[in-house]
């Protein structure tokens, strides 16, 4: 429930009560406005009869003025059959002024005027100033609605700026850290190369310095913007697919197809074999240590379709979007940075698109990578 008590849901309510508050505002004016306007048009009426009245000996001046002054009120007056006779601040086109009449009809009462026998009625409908009214409380909804999204995108824009500068800072970080350890274990390596050392023991130290030092530059490449090469990504998929079979243990199938080989695109050689490495850990992951990953690579319509699949836990349709978002994770180990990471390389950095194209749970799953090329 508390959850909900952000300062959106505050913004939201107070867009609420503006708007409330100006609808009961705006209709006081309005109601205001409308016995102004009555007002005048009976004051407008009365110096209609008296202009009419032959037998009247006053100034006629006021009455004119009054009578001519009106560019507000739109009039109909009509005739004892009710058949219209003249309009005022209307179009002179009849069908419209019949529909208007008809309109006039549900606002107003009319005022009848008897003279010389004859009865006229003057009808008259709303000014713009009382039509603009009634859109006012519309527009404020409009004018708070857009104020409140912008400052939300302006939230997330910054939210994601602070979380951007917050991986940059952990990349460089983690690349410096390492840096030290990996440059102090090399030095070891070349004194134990003129000792009596285990040449065996010596040459996997070399491949755990060698892994080191990728997965520091790596981490170097998060906080910068990546040199982009033409590799073959069939080549560099099928490293990777050697490499994590070794570590995945014999109860683990690995096939890789290839619709088209070579296939050129550019790429951050360190970084792609790093989306890979994380797909094929999280499919493993899945696994509980027996099953089969497949990898299909096609060509087509410029872009490279990587199809990275498992045979393991599955993903529920709704997590569909939530696995790649820092800190997501179904693993009772883990920090949920591994997809994260990875979306992160292959949009930002490789301009692409990855995505859960299907997964069923207790079945497998199917990311796609697309890149372009």
């Amino acid at each position: 429930m508390f959850k909900w008590l952000n300062w959106r849901f505050f913004l939201v309510l107070i867009a609420v009560a503006i708007v409330i508050g100006s609808l009961f505002y705006s209709r006081y004016l309005s109601a205001k406005l409308a016995k102004i306007e009555e007002n005048n048009m009976q004051i407008w009426v009365e110096a209609q009869r008296t202009i009419a009245d032959t037998s009247s000996q006053i100034n006629l001046n006021l009455p004119i003025k009054i009578s001519t002054e009106n560019h507000d009120i739109p009039i109909i007056e009509t005739n004892e059959r009710d058949s219209i006779v003249s309009s005022n601040n209307l179009d002179s086109n009849k069908n419209y002024l019949k529909k208007e009449l008809l309109s006039f009809k549900k606002l107003h009462q009319p005022i009848v005027v008897k003279m010389n026998g004859m009865e006229n009625k003057y009808y008259y409908g709303e000014t713009r100033l009382q039509q603009e009214l009634h859109y006012f409380p519309i527009v404020q909804l409009f004018i708070v609605a857009l104020f409140i999204i912008l400052l939300i995108i302006a939230d997330r824009i910054a939210n994601k700026h602070q979380q951007d500068r917050l991986w940059v800072g952990m990349a460089k970080e983690t690349a410096h850290q390492l840096g030290t350890p990996v440059s102090s274990l090399e030095g070891w390596t070349e004194i134990l190369k003129n000792s009596e050392a285990d040449k065996n023991i010596l040459q996997e130290m070399n491949k755990d310095i060698e892994r080191l030092k990728l997965i520091s530059d790596r981490f170097a490449k998060i906080g910068s913007v990546p040199k982009l090469e033409e590799k073959d990504i069939v080549v560099q998929i099928e490293d990777m697919v050697k490499y994590m079979s070794k570590r995945a243990g014999g109860n683990i199938h690995f096939t890789v197809e290839a619709l088209e080989r070579p296939l050129f695109i550019h790429i951050s050689a360190p970084l792609f074999d790093w989306v890979i490495e994380n797909l094929l850990k999280n499919a493993l992951d899945a696994m509980d240590g027996h099953g089969s990953i497949s990898i299909k690579i096609q060509h087509k319509d410029k872009q490279a379709l990587i199809d990275v699949s498992d045979t393991g836990k599955g993903i529920a349709f709704a997590n569909y979007k939530k696995v790649f978002a820092p800190g997501f994770t179904t693993k009772k180990r883990g920090w949920g940075l591994g997809l994260a990471l990875t979306k992160r390389i292959v949009e930002e950095y490789h301009h692409g698109e990855i995505f859960v194209k299907s997964s069923e749970i207790g079945k497998g799953t199917t990311f796609r990578i697309v890149l372009n090329g």
